[in-house]
């Protein structure tokens, strides 16, 4: 982790600006593909988190690295599954932060089974999941928007 001291906080209204910067980074968006429609609309954007951080159902805290806002995670419901979802600024990709926060994560999320879905070639994000102890169990295809093609994902499980 490069001596890094990485911590999460419950996601507040003021971090989606630091989110939703995150997020229009063109090859993060590649790797992530599975990325909304009206990503580069930032009402839309904050308009939508907003709500998430209102639903009882979603449970969003804000990684911060030495201090400073380097990602998010949450856990969501989809189709009765609980499922795991981060985003990592590009500025700290590589340096064991997704990892170590993702750990944090399930020290305080406890719901079980949780899945975890990434992009076939998202190879940082598949070792984050292994690393926490996620097995891959599957694959599934779905429209990418950020590659605008149908694209193979693999699904991880942790008991």
């Amino acid at each position: 982790m490069q001596n890094r001291q990485v911590k999460l906080r419950k996601t507040e209204k003021a971090d989606l600006e630091f989110f939703f910067r995150f997020q229009l980074d063109e090859e993060a968006n590649y790797l992530a593909a599975f990325t909304p429609k009206d990503q580069p609309d930032e009402a839309a954007y904050v308009e939508k988190f907003t709500r998430f951080l209102n639903d009882p159902t979603i449970h969003m805290q804000t990684i911060l690295a030495d201090g400073t806002i380097a990602g998010s995670m949450a856990k969501f419901e989809m189709n009765g599954d609980a499922e795991i979802t981060y985003w990592i600024d590009r500025n700290f990709w590589g340096k064991g932060i997704a990892t170590t926060a993702l750990s944090q994560f399930l020290e305080i999320e406890g719901a079980r089974p949780l899945f975890g879905k990434v992009a076939f070639d998202n190879s940082g994000s598949q070792k984050v999941l292994e690393k926490c102890g996620f097995v891959k169990i599957g694959t599934d295809k779905g429209f990418a928007n950020a590659r605008q093609t149908e694209v193979e994902e693999f699904i991880y499980k942790l008991e």
